[in-house]
């Protein structure tokens, strides 16, 4: 294998190393993100909740005012009842009463039924209140260890950088920009072992990227010249099977 390969499989090694050092530090990033955004989703749950229950004890205000004429008109039709004239003005202003009693009979009802609503909404409004507490120390915690993680890994990845540059110098124009554009194609799989199946007799070669046939030709030229061969299914860069990536 000649230097323009053999240059790009060790340089493949490297991006593999710097890929996963960089991918490590997006992760615990990442959780970082992750944390803050389940913070604020119970933020905003705990505003709609706090929404909810005013808008009932508004609905539950109305009610009250409600009660309360009522109450009065009710005062009203008893005064009324004490001074009608006729039993037939006597019946009426009872049957008003009754039915007056009942409206409110039904209003004290939904009032109750608001002030339960009220109650049970306001203790799970304290329940997530706690929540956003447990979640709140969760956040700090995991961002102190992504921070320290953090440090890390980007002196990892600085290291490995200068290590990538130092291999690319040495490397042609031209291969290296091909290297450059598949491996950002495939995640930093910018080479392909050429894998071979069958036996003595029959031989058969696929790209270990695609798993598509390669041709006995194309393994022939990988033998005899020092070319970037590319498959011609995936585009990346084909080396012999006992290369290592």
């Amino acid at each position: 294998m000649g230097p323009v390969l053999k240059g790009l499989i060790e340089l493949q090694s490297i991006e593999s190393r710097l890929r996963a050092a960089k991918a490590k530090l997006a992760r615990c990033r990442r959780n970082v993100i992750i944390q803050e955004n389940q913070v604020r989703n119970l933020q905003n749950t705990l505003e709609a909740k706090k929404e909810e229950i005013q808008l009932t004890k508004v609905q539950a205000d109305r009610l009250e005012l409600d009660l309360a004429s009522k109450d009065e008109e009710i005062a009203k039709i008893r005064a009324a009842l004490n001074t009608a004239k006729t039993n037939k003005e006597y019946a009426a202003l009872l049957t008003h009463l009754n039915t007056t009693r009942a409206d409110n009979s039904k209003i004290e009802t939904q009032v109750l039924e608001l002030m339960k609503d009220i109650e049970t909404d306001e203790a799970e409004a304290k329940s997530i209140k706690e929540q956003i507490e447990e979640q709140k120390q969760k956040l700090e915690k995991i961002r102190k260890e992504a921070d320290t993680l953090a440090v890390r890994y980007e002196a990892e990845i600085k290291e490995i950088q200068t290590e990538w540059d130092k291999k690319a110098e040495i490397i042609q124009p031209v291969p290296l920009e091909i290297f450059k554009r598949v491996a950002e194609t495939y995640d930093g799989e910018a080479m392909a072992i050429v894998e071979r199946q069958g036996d003595n007799k029959i031989e058969s070669y696929s790209c270990g990227g695609c798993f598509m046939g390669i041709t006995v030709e194309t393994v022939n030229l990988l033998m005899t010249k020092d070319d970037i061969i590319r498959c011609p299914n995936c585009t990346r860069i084909l080396v012999l099977g006992d290369a290592t990536l």
